[in-house]
């Protein structure tokens, strides 16, 4: 079933290279094409070097497009930086300790994230007046005690308390574009089901359109309106709505049978 809408982001014919012009240059991304519509969530799968850091670093612009083209509501934002992204998209990294400010609080790290994509001003940063906001905020990640801790330290936290409060700060200012890159891969079975289930309700609750690397194929299947497999830097699957509600893991292990 295809989208009948304007698509929030379009790639096309994305290729994408790692050292290019040296004797190591690899193309991972192989005109890679992906429409990314309003409201979606999206699991990737794919095998090790199949392509989904790099399709991540391309949206974020960390790493350059050598051929296609990248448009946000029919912008073209290929060659736009990084830093000038932040402004429609926020992610999410593997590793808890990217992400957050470690010697700041988070309290303090909260209040950094409301500010992403605005301007900048030389003006007192008012914390005490957010802190209720922020206490209502980080009592929504039920059960891991974040919510008492507004001014520990981030560097002090858990890595379950870390990576909740890198989603919150992702999520505070709602994204555009939500990029979660393996997001629960460094917690323990307990703490990742507890992530998964926050970050399921929030992207749901707020309508976020949100792109989610795993290898679990269980959260796969679970979560979101859409999967789709990388193979080889290019979409290989792509179902969604109730061809994805009807997908088994049996059928999904059959398809990386024939990629690999």
């Amino acid at each position: 079933m295809t989208n009948s809408s304007a698509p929030l982001l379009s790639l096309k014919n994305i290729v994408t290279k790692v050292n290019p012009g040296t004797p190591n240059e690899v193309k991972i991304l192989r005109g890679l094409n992906l429409d990314v519509y309003d409201g979606d969530f999206i699991t990737v799968l794919g095998s090790n070097g199949a392509g989904k850091s790099t399709l991540f670093n391309t949206i974020s612009g960390e790493l350059p497009v050598d051929s296609g083209t990248i448009q946000l509501r029919d912008q073209d934002i290929t060659r736009l930086s990084v830093e000038k992204r932040t402004a429609f998209l926020a992610r999410v990294f593997q590793d808890p300790k990217m992400g957050t400010a470690p010697r700041m609080t988070v309290a303090e790290n909260l209040l950094l994230a409301s500010q992403r994509g605005k301007r900048r001003t030389l003006k007192l940063r008012q914390l005490k007046k957010h802190l209720s906001h922020f206490q209502a905020l980080t009592e929504t990640m039920d059960g891991n005690g974040l919510s008492a801790r507004l001014n520990t330290a981030t560097e002090n936290l858990s890595g379950g308390q870390r990576q909740a409060l890198s989603f919150l700060m992702a999520t505070e200012q709602r994204p555009d574009l939500l990029l979660l890159d393996e997001h629960t891969a460094a917690l323990d079975p307990k703490t990742s089901a507890q992530l998964m289930t926050q970050t399921n309700q929030r992207v749901t609750e707020e309508k976020l359109t949100c792109l989610m690397i795993t290898h679990h194929l269980d959260d796969a299947l679970r979560y979101g309106n859409r999967l789709i497999v990388l193979d080889q830097g290019q979409i290989k699957y792509d179902v969604r709505d109730e061809e994805k509600a009807q997908l088994t893991k049996e059928k999904l292990l059959s398809f990386f049978d024939i990629i690999e």
